[in-house]
């Protein structure tokens, strides 16, 4: 299933071979022993590579979730655990991860996790239904479906850890700063600085200023909030990014007349991992943390 999965990625058996470190001629044989097991035809030949059929593409679905399940058996027949795969956003990993983590070090301290950054909410749920991850923590609009949203086929599940607020803010010098309401009208003069246009905020600057102010897009919300630091333009950022910031006041929050989308922190899991001992010790922990805070 391996090799399989490595022709449909490199498109030819000579680079699949190179990527497995297998002859061409093995890589070749295991594929036509699975065809003849399967009874069908997973490729089509051409002289510029290989392509999926339909069969092929049908198994493509279901070959990540076999070798994951082959995984899990080797390692309960061995006995040994591996580490817990969870993913999010890198803003994420440093802010809202840390609480979970050490309560889960007081309650299991032998469970060991493998934290994987993603830069987008996007890849961070196709890592979860290509098996790459047990759980990740994402954030979410209420009610809005990102573009690169893979369907997930009820293969995952979530569970709504906490609303996240979402604050536009400038510095103090910006000519926006201190005024008590400012209308969408009033940002045409002014630059708008957005992440990557994969960036779940970036579509929540979309509905919050529509197509009002100078829009700038940047490679990370990181960035835009420096940009705004500096006194580049006006962001829309999660509250615990810029906590800090606006407490010193070296950023200031504008009050517009409409409420930016409401924005909740998520915790989301592969729905077939969920039996699993170090998963259901994450899922219970982070679910006491919340309703501790609430």
């Amino acid at each position: 299933m391996r090799t399989f999965l490595a022709v449909v990625r490199e498109r030819t058996v000579t680079e699949a071979a190179n990527t497995l470190g297998l002859a061409p001629s093995s890589v070749s044989q295991q594929i036509r022993v699975l065809e003849d097991g399967l009874g069908v035809s997973l490729f089509d030949r051409s002289p510029t590579g290989m392509t999926l059929t339909e069969a092929g593409n049908r198994l493509l679905d279901w070959a990540p979730r076999l070798l994951d399940d082959l995984d899990r058996a080797r390692r309960e027949v061995a006995g040994v655990r591996r580490p817990l795969r969870f993913g999010s956003l890198e803003t994420l990993i440093a802010t809202r991860l840390p609480p979970v983590l050490t309560r889960m070090e007081e309650r299991c301290p032998k469970i060991r996790l493998d934290i994987v950054p993603f830069p987008t909410r996007g890849e961070v749920l196709t890592g979860l239904l290509g098996a790459d991850l047990d759980a990740a923590l994402v954030l979410d609009l209420k009610g809005v479906r990102e573009p690169d949203l893979p369907a997930t086929g009820g293969r995952l599940d979530f569970v709504d850890l906490e609303p996240v607020t979402l604050v536009p803010v400038v510095r103090p010098t910006h000519p926006l700063a201190g005024r008590r309401t400012v209308t969408r009208a009033d940002l045409r003069e002014h630059k708008v600085l957005l992440g990557p246009t994969s960036c779940l905020l970036h579509l929540a600057a979309d509905l919050f200023f529509g197509s009002y102010g100078q829009r700038v897009e940047l490679p990370s919300l990181f960035v835009a909030v420096n940009w705004a630091l500096q006194g580049l333009g006006i962001v829309l950022t999660p509250e615990f990014i810029v906590d800090g910031a606006l407490a010193s006041g070296e950023l200031v929050r504008i009050e517009l007349e409409e409420a930016p989308p409401e924005a909740w922190l998520r915790l989301v899991w592969r729905s077939d991992r969920e039996p699993e001992p170090e998963l259901r010790t994450l899922l219970y922990t982070a679910s006491e943390l919340t309703r501790a805070e609430h």
